[in-house]
């Protein structure tokens, strides 16, 4: 019985382990992604099912809060982003962090906003579902 039953238990923490793992790469960054894209299209319901109601964001020009960007996505008009040199990881099963960055094709309040971002999230699990609850970018400089 006993040569059965450690296989058996071997197995089912394995299981317990993987589905209580934070998401694997692709799937956090499909919520980046979903993020982004709803701020773009500027789906504030979309936008909120991502983040979280007591988000913070720290920019060069400022902290913001959940009202804010809600606030600034009216002002934003992006034509176009894309992500790229992502990367994430996570030492602990329901908090990630992400960096990345994302080209912008965009004006904020009428002014070009255009460029490449440097950017990163914090993504936490709650109640089931993953939500940002800390984000930052801000513009790459030109090398001097």
């Amino acid at each position: 019985m006993n040569k059965y039953l450690k296989p058996a238990l071997v197995m089912f923490f394995a299981a317990t382990a993987v589905s209580i793992a934070a998401p694997d790469k692709a799937a956090i960054m499909d919520k980046e992604k979903s993020a982004w894209q709803a701020f773009k299209d500027k789906k504030v319901d979309d936008f909120k099912k991502v983040v979280d109601k007591d988000i913070r964001c720290v920019y060069g020009e400022g902290i913001s809060n959940l009202a804010k960007e809600l606030s600034d996505m009216q002002k934003w008009d992006i034509k176009s982003f894309t992500i790229a040199d992502f990367d994430s990881f996570s030492d602990e099963k329901d908090v990630v962090v992400t960096t990345y960055t994302v080209k912008v094709e965009g004006t904020f309040d009428g002014k070009d906003a255009s460029g490449t971002y440097n950017a990163g999230t914090v993504w936490k699990e709650e109640k089931g579902k993953w939500l940002a609850i800390f984000h930052t970018n801000m513009k790459q400089e030109a090398a001097k």
